[in-house]
């Protein structure tokens, strides 16, 4: 069906808006786009109300379209010459981890600062704290994650706050499990920003958890 003018108003759903970030994604691994293009029109994209609004990131990538994709929109200016695209991910150690295109991963006895910084794009991070060294009553966890994945798995007894975390077409699940006789741990306090992006929140595993 030939695009109106009239489509171009119309609202979209947040099922679009996904779409249309999974497309930015594909672009990103082809190498069409840059990690900071990529995050920038991912915050277009999510903010966007109307096709008009929502399309424009994709009219100059080619063979990447969406469904009634406005005919005059201004085509967003490009940076003149764009980085190549490149996993990036943490190598271990300090006080940020990262990690971009890749996965990266953090277990055993490790040193956990008490504000640890997590930046994932395009990635995803697996985080054991059921071994690691926690020195501290509280742990600041900031989380600016951008179409990734971050497991967060937990010591018997840490408790979880995630009233400053600001999630946006994004999903935080919080399977802790609690017992009666298990010592209180340390406070896990969760805050940032995630778009388009996945969390979740475990206990330690059985061998452990059921451990005396």
């Amino acid at each position: 069906m030939p695009d109106t003018p009239a489509a171009h108003h119309l609202r979209v759903s947040d099922a679009e808006r996904e779409h249309v970030v999974g497309l930015l994604e594909r672009a990103t691994g082809s190498g069409l786009l840059d990690l900071d293009e990529f995050t920038r029109r991912v915050d277009t994209a999510l903010a966007a109300r109307t096709r008009a609004e929502l399309n424009v990131v994709l009219l100059d990538l080619p063979g990447l379209t969406h469904p009634d994709r406005p005919a005059q929109v201004p085509m967003p200016a490009r940076p003149p010459a764009p980085r190549p695209v490149a996993p990036v991910v943490d190598t271990g150690g300090g006080d940020e981890i990262r990690s971009m295109l890749g996965s990266v991963s953090r277990k055993g006895s490790w040193d956990v600062p008490a504000h640890l910084v997590v930046r994932i794009t395009l990635g995803s991070a697996d985080l054991d704290f059921t071994e690691a060294v926690i020195p501290h009553e509280v742990v600041a966890v900031e989380l600016e994650v951008v179409a990734g994945e971050v497991t967060l798995r937990l010591p018997a007894g840490a408790r979880v706050e995630q009233g400053e975390l600001q999630a946006t077409l994004s999903s935080v699940e919080n399977r802790l499990r609690s017992r009666p006789d298990t010592p209180a741990g340390p406070l896990f306090r969760l805050r940032g920003r995630l778009r388009a992006a996945e969390v979740e929140i475990r206990s330690p595993r059985r061998s452990r958890w059921w451990r005396r």
